[in-house]
């Protein structure tokens, strides 16, 4: 059978009461307990070790001087880095196009170069020297000079 409406509005009346009651027993509880009542109860101190504390640095503690001159802002300067010159035996060169590919000859790294970057007449199997420069997509041979080499492959 179902509830009389009235047995359910008495249910939701002492529900509500019983909210008021225990909201007014917190409101009470918070009157009661203890307050920071000045400054000084509120401030927090850091000492020499990062360490949080409520007592404050003592006064006659000793500090200990830093001179300007010591402070570094900066990082330290590069020195200068002398050029590599590399060698190499030039794999691949597509005359119609003007570009090819150099390989070292200290390893096994193969370089894209473009005619543009070479003094002087160019052709496969020739012993150049060259400087490397960062590209697009890897690094390429600049500044590629022919070795004056007796022998051609």
């Amino acid at each position: 059978m179902a509830k009389s409406v009235t047995a359910d509005k008495r249910e939701n009346e002492k529900k509500r009461l019983a909210r008021r009651a225990e909201k007014q027993k917190r409101k009470e509880e918070k009157k009661l307990a203890p307050k920071a009542n000045s400054l000084d109860d509120m401030i927090a101190y850091v000492d020499e070790n990062g360490m949080i504390t409520s007592t404050p640095p003592e006064e006659n503690i000793k500090k200990e001087e830093i001179s300007l001159e010591e402070i570094v802002i900066s990082t330290p300067k590069k020195e200068k880095e002398i050029p590599v010159i590399m060698r190499g035996r030039v794999e691949f060169f597509n005359t119609s196009k003007g570009f090819g590919f150099i390989k070292d000859l200290s390893g096994t790294e193969k370089y894209f170069f473009h005619v543009n970057n070479v003094t002087g007449e160019i052709a496969e199997n020739d012993i150049v020297t060259f400087d490397l420069e960062r590209g697009m997509k890897g690094m390429n041979a600049v500044n590629i000079n022919i070795e004056n080499n007796l022998e051609k492959e």
